[in-house]
């Protein structure tokens, strides 16, 4: 009752000053271009991507976690002012809600899910998914060999982390279930062949948001940038490295080994938080065929690919490679999936496993199953929207200036760290290469340590948005497992921050190489240096493994 009273008291008191701050303040800014509140660029601009991180693995609710986390970030920009942190949070043109809904390229990913939640939707009511998993069940024996297999469709499908994440979780999900692997290691095997592939495929709307980050007028092409850089990728090479390696040993350990111990005895999801029901394939017979599920599938690849390079202007005489470049995923990506929903309805008609009236029936229903990933969606752009205006890029990008020519050969780790930081905070990849790539464009006008120095943000950016709750990407990967979002956090935080450590460490020993090599670094340098990454993940994995056999048998 205490603790209560004290809660009441805090409350009302924050409320007073918030009040007395609304007296104190003008509601209104006068001229928006010279506008800035008191923690610009400050270490206090961060706070609200923090407050939203602790709220949501403390409380295992993210999106009260998120409104929290914005609500805190327009009471900073407002300096308190209660009327100006509303219009803030709502009608802000750079950072706001609605600004954010309104731009046409989130409004296109949108889009995009909710096509995908409608394919999803008529593939299991054709029995596509259900077929498709009795037919892996008799070729697919093993735990590993389901893990494995989704590994291997989530490399193959390289051209988007969007598209990656739903995909393979809609056609794998059957496949796993039926092998007892646990919804949480579905969506880290979802997550860790989404970005972390896509940022060293050369064809995909990865590479081309790096390509278009290299400043214009720096002498450095691009595209060839961003292949000298797969080498020097540390995270997400060990990324993919560490995956093999958990399926084919069978390694697990932090709260993922719960999650997997309660699936091999048939709770595939360990959480009470079932936002997609309890929706396991429970092996009835249907009347669909695995043709049903590959057919959709296909068409969705090559339409999406065709869509990207449309945009791209490659069918107005660009080449191929530009037009990835220069295409607009969004715009590729809704265009590719409705491509797919038509030929996917035609094509069930001709088959004759669905009538119109079920077609019809999916539409509200892949709308609806899409709700929770899209609401998270809006809630973290915005809040990230919220990070801007605080001028958070700014105040970790001058941090990293501010250590460019003290600690040159140290430099990679650092960029590394700070990427991680800014995109864990943040929530997104393509917003922390874009600030620090010119920054270290800057700073190494040429030469191999340029190339180190952009692949470590390269890395660290793919780090912490594999790491950070508020990603898009661990959104849609938790939404494609059809796994609690909270719960795919946290067990995936101690296989990432694993990797992350091995990748910290590598570029601390590329950049000691460097200072002995200088001018001397090429790819054959970087291949080995890649090499020697690979041997200390591989060790430290061991010394996991052989420590979480000693627990088990204790």
């Amino acid at each position: 009752m205490k603790n209560k009273n004290l809660s009441w008291f805090a409350a009302l008191l924050v409320f007073a000053l918030l009040l007395w701050c609304t007296a104190a303040t003008p509601g209104k800014i006068a001229d928006p271009s010279t506008y800035t509140c008191a923690v610009y660029s400050t270490i206090f601009s961060l706070l609200p991507p923090v407050i939203a991180i602790v709220l949501a693995l403390n409380t295992k609710e993210v999106y009260t976690s998120l409104l929290v986390g914005i609500a805190s970030g327009a009471l900073l920009y407002a300096n308190g002012n209660l009327e100006l942190a509303i219009n803030t949070l709502f009608f802000n043109e750079d950072g706001g809600m609605v600004a954010k809904l309104s731009d046409s390229s989130n409004v296109g990913i949108l889009i995009f899910l909710v096509m995908l939640g409608i394919l999803v939707a008529l593939m299991n009511k054709a029995g596509g998914s259900a077929a498709f998993g009795r037919w892996a069940s008799t070729h697919i024996h093993s735990r590993a060999g389901a893990q494995f297999s989704t590994l291997l469709l989530g490399v193959m499908i390289f051209v988007d982390d969007y598209f990656n994440c739903l995909t393979v979780g809609s056609v794998m999900r059957p496949v796993t279930d039926r092998q007892k692997v646990s919804r949480a290691k579905l969506a880290y095997l979802i997550d860790a062949t989404a970005a972390p592939v896509c940022i060293i495929a050369p064809v995909s709307s990865w590479a081309a948001a790096v390509t278009s980050s290299v400043p214009e007028g720096s002498g450095i092409n691009g595209f060839t940038m961003f292949l000298r850089t797969i080498p020097y990728n540390y995270y997400a090479v060990l990324t993919i490295v560490m995956s093999l390696f958990l399926i084919f040993t069978g390694t697990d350990f932090g709260s993922m080994k719960l999650n997997e111990d309660n699936a091999k005895k048939g709770d595939l999801f360990t959480t009470e938080d079932r936002p997609y029901g309890n929706d396991v394939d429970d092996g009835t017979d249907t009347c669909g065929h695995v043709a049903d599920l590959i057919a959709p599938v296909l068409v969705l690849i090559a339409a999406c690919i065709f869509g990207m390079i449309y945009t791209g202007g490659f069918f107005e005489g660009v080449d191929f490679v530009t037009a990835f470049a220069d295409c607009n995923a969004s715009a590729g990506l809704v265009l590719g999936s409705s491509i797919a929903l038509l030929f996917t309805f035609v094509f069930y008609r001709v088959r004759s496993v669905m009538t119109f009236q079920d077609f019809a029936a999916c539409i509200p229903e892949g709308f609806k199953a899409m709700v929770s990933p899209m609401l998270i969606l809006s809630l973290a752009w915005t809040l990230s929207g919220m990070t801007g205006l605080l001028g958070a890029k700014y105040y970790v990008a001058n941090l990293l200036n501010g250590s460019a020519s003290a600690l040159q050969y140290m430099l990679p780790v650092i960029i590394f760290l700070v990427a991680v930081f800014l995109a864990f905070a943040t929530g997104t990849s393509w917003g922390t290469f874009s600030i620090l790539i010119p920054i270290v464009c800057h700073a190494f006008p040429e030469g191999e340590m340029l190339v180190i120095s952009i692949a470590a943000c390269l890395s660290g950016a793919v780090c912490g948005d594999h790491c950070s709750p508020i990603s898009d990407t661990t959104i849609m990967a938790s939404a494609g497992a059809h796994c609690s979002h909270v719960n795919h956090v946290s067990t995936q935080l101690p296989y990432a921050i694993t990797a992350a450590s091995c990748a910290a460490v590598c570029y601390v020993i590329t950049g000691i190489a460097q200072a002995f090599l200088g001018a001397n670094g090429s790819l054959f340098t970087s291949l080995i240096l890649l090499a020697v990454a690979i041997v200390v993940e591989l060790a430290v994995l061991n010394v996991i493994r052989l420590r979480t056999k000693k627990t088990k048998q204790a």
